[in-house]
């Protein structure tokens, strides 16, 4: 894995003594709770330094909705379970040059794969059928249809870091965002562990 988040043109605007541009940075929410998006907030006034560095061009936190061309790194919260999920992850790897599998739910699967056990049409009549109040039935639009299982992400694409944790603490998250911008290979080993 590159860790340099160097945009190639900004060498050579370094060179010529022209401001670095920032990093294209985005977060993802596929299926999980949020709260490694709530972490993430966590870092607090330090979100003020990263911003001088990072452009955050997609995210729940902010307005843009389409995931752009390029990204340089995207942190990617949440199993992938729905056929809504599969399509965008594969997206973002796609378009994105450093993939972080962003809490324990990336990378294990962790509480989404509670429902592994049971199939989709089982979890389907519990939801919309039996604990109904009104109008039962499974709907067919707006609600993205659920894959077999919710799985971790790197099942599906190659993923660079595992970022570890529910939810990966503020420290270790800004520990590694500004490791990436250094151009340093993060070490989260003797920082987070599942669960943590």
């Amino acid at each position: 894995m590159s860790t340099d988040l160097t945009p190639p043109t900004a060498r050579s605007d370094a060179e010529r003594g022209e401001p670095k541009p920032k990093v294209k940075a985005a977060t993802v929410w596929l299926d999980g709770c949020s709260g490694c998006h709530m972490s993430f907030l966590d870092i607090d006034e330090r979100l003020i330094e990263l911003a001088q560095h990072i452009d955050m061009v997609y995210s729940p936190l902010v307005d843009p909705k389409q995931f752009p061309d390029h990204v340089d790194v995207a942190l990617v919260e949440g199993a992938v379970s729905s056929e809504e999920d599969l399509e965008k992850i594969k997206r973002i790897r796609k378009h994105t040059s450093i993939l972080i599998a962003f809490g324990d739910c990336a990378v294990t699967a962790n509480v989404p794969s509670m429902r592994n056990s049971f199939s989709v049409k089982d979890v389907y009549q519990r939801g919309y059928f039996e604990t109904a109040t009104r109008r039962a039935g499974v709907p067919d639009q707006v609600v993205p249809k659920l894959l077999p299982q919710a799985r971790p992400i790197h099942e599906y694409v190659p993923v660079d870091v595992f970022l570890q944790g529910c939810p990966p603490p503020a420290d270790v998250i800004y520990g590694l965002l500004t490791d990436l911008l250094a151009g340093r290979k993060p070490n989260l080993t003797e920082h987070t562990r599942f669960g943590r």
